[in-house]
């Protein structure tokens, strides 16, 4: 009996068959979302039951989850983040859990750029007055050599960093884990603290995991440490921005923007933010370019072949 591969995301084969060929080929029977949209855990529970892999998005992969799924070997998320999965409960499991880092770095850095672009120079709401024929201009603020915080410095956060450098910025960062070589070979001056950054940043973007400790890093207090015409970019995690304290934020005009592709939860369940003209929003979908998500499928379907067909450990 073939083995069984459910994928729940929606984007996955939608450009090219390629990865579901290469599933297909290897001789594994594909299941895909029937919904259309993210899954909710009853469903979740329902199609995991039989399956021997799962290629996963952002769908619930909770211990609850992963308890109804008896021949479950791998988990391959299309993606880096795992905040969505149980981790330690996978592991006393023994079931693997992969990402497809690498695949979607330079689609996100250029989402990040993206967004701060616009937050900067307001290209919303002057696109929504020009579109009432309302041609008043509205004063906006630079990038051009002004300073970049970025909060992490992994593979996105370098990319970010290449970009930067064509609008001549100072860049600075804060990381746990300091890449000392890159830093020098780019200019980017490590900070001792966030505050640190905070405080220096004209434009502050955000790379790093949502963990314990991550979550709601910025919240009332690194607010009020931002200068009033700082930009926030998030295209990294819902969850590490206190969304509350950014309604305030957006709200009083304490930052002079923010630009986020992430919420903790998607549609935001706090409707005001969807009201504000000071932010820029994104459904999710830095990574949704054509080059990224053929990149994501290929490279999750690797994963699942190596482990379920090549005996693949890692």
């Amino acid at each position: 009996m073939a083995m069984k591969v459910l994928v729940t995301p929606r984007s996955f084969g939608k450009h090219s068959a390629a990865p579901i060929e290469l599933l297909r080929a290897s001789g594994l029977t594909v299941v895909f979302n029937p919904h259309g949209r993210i899954l909710e855990r009853e469903e979740m529970r329902a199609l995991i039951r039989d399956a021997d892999a799962v290629i996963v998005g952002v769908d619930p992969l909770d211990r609850d989850v992963l308890a109804e799924a008896g021949n479950l070997k791998l988990i391959a998320k299309y993606g880096v983040g795992t905040d969505n999965i149980d981790m330690e409960y996978a592991a006393s499991r023994g079931i693997a859990v992969t990402t497809t880092a690498g695949a979607n770095t330079e689609a996100v850095a250029d989402y990040t750029f993206a967004l701060l672009l616009a937050a900067a120079r307001k290209m919303v709401p002057i696109d929504r007055a020009c579109r009432q024929s309302d041609w008043k201009k509205i004063t906006t603020v630079d990038v051009y050599g002004r300073t970049l915080g970025l909060v992490g410095l992994g593979n996105i956060g370098k990319a970010v960093v290449r970009r930067a450098a064509g609008f001549k910025m100072n860049v600075i960062a804060y990381d746990a884990q300091q890449d000392t070589d890159f830093a020098a070979e780019h200019g980017v001056k490590y900070t001792a603290s966030l505050d640190e950054l905070l405080r220096e940043a004209d434009f502050i973007t955000l790379h790093v995991p949502l963990l314990p400790s991550t979550r709601h890093m910025i919240g009332e207090r690194e607010f009020a440490l931002m200068k009033e015409t700082a930009v926030l970019v998030n295209t990294a995690r819902g969850g590490l921005i206190d969304e509350r304290a950014l309604l305030d934020a957006m709200r009083q005009g304490r930052i002079w923007g923010a630009g986020v592709d992430v919420f903790e939860q998607e549609p935001p369940e706090n409707k005001g933010l969807l009201s504000l003209d000071n932010i820029v929003i994104g459904s999710h979908c830095a990574a949704s370019t054509v080059q990224a998500i053929d990149n994501m499928g290929l490279m999750a379907s690797e994963r699942v072949i190596h482990y379920l067909c090549e005996g693949g450990s890692r």
